[in-house]
C-alpha cells in the first residue's frame, strides 16, 4: 500500500472507531432503559407496587454495568421477576453485550461483515478480527462452565441455610454475579452492606466466591493462553504475563497490609479468610464480609486504589484495568532507567498504547475528583467517604460505607452516570463524542520542554 492511500486510509479507520464506540454506547443505554421498564413493573417488587423510577434506574444501571451499588435491598425488595431480570441484566453486562450479539449473529450466520467483525473485536479488546469466533465460543464456554461449578460448589452451604429451593437460587445468582463481578447478591444480611457478612468465618463460600471473581477478572485473552499453552509461559502473549504478574503483585502487597495492619485485631482464621477476601472483591466485585464504614481511613484509601485499578481489559470487570497501570508503571520505570522505548518482558510497547494508558488515568482521575468534591459539597458526606463511594461507582465495584440510599437525587443521578461512564469506558465515551479527529498526515515542528 502507498504512503498515500495509508494516509486516505487512517481518517475511514477513525471513522469507524467512532462508529463502534457510538454502538457500544447506544447498547449498553438501551440495554439500561429496558432493564429499567421491566424493573417498574409492580411484578418486579414483592409488594407489587411499581419501583420509584430513579430506584429503578439505578439498579438496572447497576446490574448492566456489574457494579452492585443498590438503594434497596435486593433480596426483600425484588420479586423473583425482578431478581431474574437483574441477574439477566447482570449476565449480559458482565461479558458484554456485543459479545452477546456476536454470538448470536454467529449461531445465526449474520456476522460476516468486516464492520461487525471490527465491532466485535473491540468488544473482546481482541488483537485481531481473525477467529473472532472461535474466541467469542470460548468465552461463552467458559462463562457457562465456571458459573455452573460455581454455583454447584456453593449449593451445599447455601441449601444448608436456606432450604433446597432458595439455596439453590441464591447459589445459582451468587455464582453468576461473582463470575460477572458484579456484587449483587440475594442473601439475608446480618449487616445492611455486608453481604457476606454471616459467612466471614465459612471458608469454602468465601474462596469458592473470590476464585468466580479472580477468573472473571483475569481477562478473555488470558483465558484463551492458557488454554492454547497451558504452563508454557513464554509462549503467552505479553498482556497476559503483564496481567498475571500484576494480579498477583497487587493480591500479595494489598494481602500483607490488611493481614499486619487492618485485621490485626481479628482471630487468626477470620483474620487470614477477611485479608484475602479483601484483597479480592475490590477488582471489582463488590461482595463484602466487613462494614467499610468502620474501616480506618488508610484502610479505605487502600480499598479507593484496588478499586480504581480493577480487573484486566476485556473481562467481566471494571476500573481503569491491570494493562493500564502496568503500562503506566513500566514507562515510568523505562524512563528512570533513560531508556527510550517501554519494553517489558522483551517486548516493546507500542508509544500509542503508552499515550493511550496515561489519558485513561488523567480522565479516571479528574473525574472521581469532581465527584468526590460534589458529593461531599453537596450531600455533606465526609471527604474519604465521599471519595471511596464515588471509585465504587466509577469502577464498577459496588462496595459501599452505607450511605447510598440516603444520597441526593443529584448525586444518586452523578453516581448512575459514573457507573454507565465506568462500564463503557473512557476512551470509548470520548472517541464516541468527537465528531471528527485529527489525521496525522505531516508533523508540526518540535520544541522541547522542561517537566518535573
Amino acid at each position: 500500500m502507498s504512503p498515500l492511500s495509508e494516509q486516505q486510509d487512517r481518517p475511514r479507520s477513525r471513522r469507524r472507531a467512532g462508529s463502534s464506540s457510538r454502538t457500544v454506547l447506544a447498547v449498553f443505554a438501551g440495554l439500561i432503559a429496558l432493564g429499567t421498564f421491566l424493573l417498574m413493573l409492580p411484578i418486579a417488587t414483592v409488594s407489587g407496587k411499581p419501583a420509584n423510577p430513579l430506584d429503578a434506574l439505578f439498579t438496572a444501571t447497576s446490574s448492566v454495568c456489574v457494579t452492585g451499588l443498590v438503594v434497596q435491598n435486593t433480596a426483600s425488595y425484588w420479586s423473583p421477576f425482578g431478581k431474574s431480570v437483574i441477574l439477566i441484566l447482570i449476565q449480559l453486562g458482565g461479558l458484554g453485550v456485543l459479545t452477546s450479539v456476536m454470538f448470536l449473529s454467529f449461531l445465526a450466520n449474520r456476522g460476516s461483515s468486516i464492520g461487525r467483525r471490527n465491532l466485535y473485536k473491540e468488544a473482546t479488546s481482541a488483537p485481531h478480527i481473525g477467529g473472532i469466533y472461535s474466541l467469542a465460543r470460548f468465552i461463552i464456554g467458559v462463562t457457562i462452565a465456571c458459573e455452573a461449578l460455581g454455583a454447584l460448589a456453593l449449593m451445599p452451604s447455601f441449601v444448608r441455610d436456606f432450604g433446597v429451593y432458595r439455596g439453590v437460587g441464591a447459589a445459582i445468582f451468587h455464582s453468576i454475579s461473582a463470575f460477572c463481578n458484579a456484587g449483587i447478591d440475594v442473601l439475608p444480611r446480618q449487616l445492611e452492606f455486608a453481604s457476606l457478612a454471616a459467612y466471614r468465618s465459612d471458608a469454602p463460600v468465601l474462596i469458592i466466591t473470590s476464585l468466580l471473581i479472580i477468573v472473571g477478572g483475569i481477562g478473555f485473552l488470558t483465558w484463551d493462553d492458557l488454554r492454547t499453552y497451558g504452563l508454557r509461559v513464554r509462549k503467552y502473549r505479553l498482556q497476559t504475563k503483564v496481567v498475571l504478574a500484576f494480579v498477583v503483585l497487587l493480591l500479595a502487597t494489598s494481602y500483607t497490609y490488611l493481614f499486619l495492619v487492618e485485621f490485626s485485631g481479628m482471630p487468626f482464621g477470620e483474620r487470614v479468610l477477611s485479608s484475602w477476601f479483601c484483597s479480592v472483591t475490590p477488582r471489582t466485585a463488590g461482595f463484602s464480609t466487613i462494614d467499610y464504614g468502620l474501616m480506618s481511613e488508610s484502610g479505605r484509601l487502600l480499598t479507593i486504589m484496588l478499586m480504581l485499578v480493577g480487573g484486566s481489559s476485556g473481562s467481566t470487570a471494571g476500573g481503569m484495568k491491570v494493562t493500564t497501570i502496568a503500562v503506566i508503571a513500566i514507562a515510568t520505570a523505562n524512563v528512570l532507567r533513560r531508556r527510550k522505548e517501554t519494553v517489558a518482558f522483551d517486548r516493546r510497547i507500542e508509544p500509542d498504547v503508552v499515550r493511550s494508558a496515561f489519558a485513561i488515568f488523567v480522565i479516571y482521575i479528574g473525574v472521581l475528583f469532581v465527584g468526590t468534591v460534589f458529593m461531599s459539597t453537596y450531600d455533606g458526606v465526609p471527604l474519604v467517604n465521599a471519595m471511596f463511594e464515588s471509585a465504587s461507582a466509577l469502577a464498577t465495584v459496588g462496595l459501599s460505607t452505607g450511605i447510598t440510599p440516603s444520597l441526593s437525587v443529584p448525586v444518586k443521578l452523578m453516581l448512575i452516570s459514573f457507573m454507565y461512564f465506568g462500564r463503557v469506558g473512557g476512551l470509548t465515551l470520548a472517541y464516541a463524542m468527537s465528531s471528527s479527529m485529527a489525521s496525522n498526515i505531516g508533523k508540526h515542528p518540535s520544541e522541547r520542554m522542561a517537566v518535573g
